[in-house]
């Protein structure tokens, strides 16, 4: 995992493939990771971390359909579909957002029902978030 700071947000992205492998093969953001961003956060910023937060999530495909499929899904639990853009290689990146609370243990959950939606829409990964203050 990596940490950049792009202003307003502050992004904790995990480069996955979207290869065939199958799900046990593809790299994941682990608990200890979402611990060291959020002392990452806190010792780099002013924001409430532990407070309402703007959380941004992301997800690669080949097929718009499939991840304007999930967008729907996610859209349905209160998420809101930022975008589908170009990604390169072929790629298009879904990337949705929503006002939420996390520790670094709910993030973990988070990241976990993420992968498994991936899989279930057969999307070829979730890539991780990123967040920033809510505006």
């Amino acid at each position: 995992m990596r940490l950049r700071t792009a202003l307003p947000m502050l992004a904790a992205l995990v480069a996955l493939s979207s290869d065939d492998a199958g799900a046990a093969d593809r790299p994941t953001i682990s608990l200890q990771q979402l611990e060291h961003m959020f002392a990452s956060i806190r010792a780099r910023t002013s924001w409430d971390v532990d407070g309402a937060m703007l959380w941004g999530y992301f997800f690669f495909d080949t097929s718009r359909e499939r991840l304007v499929a999930l967008g729907d899904h996610l859209a349905a639990s209160g998420y809101r579909t930022v975008g589908i853009a170009p990604a390169g290689d072929g790629l298009l990146r879904l990337h949705v957002e929503r006002v939420e609370r996390h520790t670094p243990e709910s993030l973990n959950d988070r990241n976990r029902e993420f992968y498994g939606l991936a899989d279930q829409f057969h999307v070829g990964s979730y890539d991780g978030m990123d967040v920033g203050p809510v505006q």
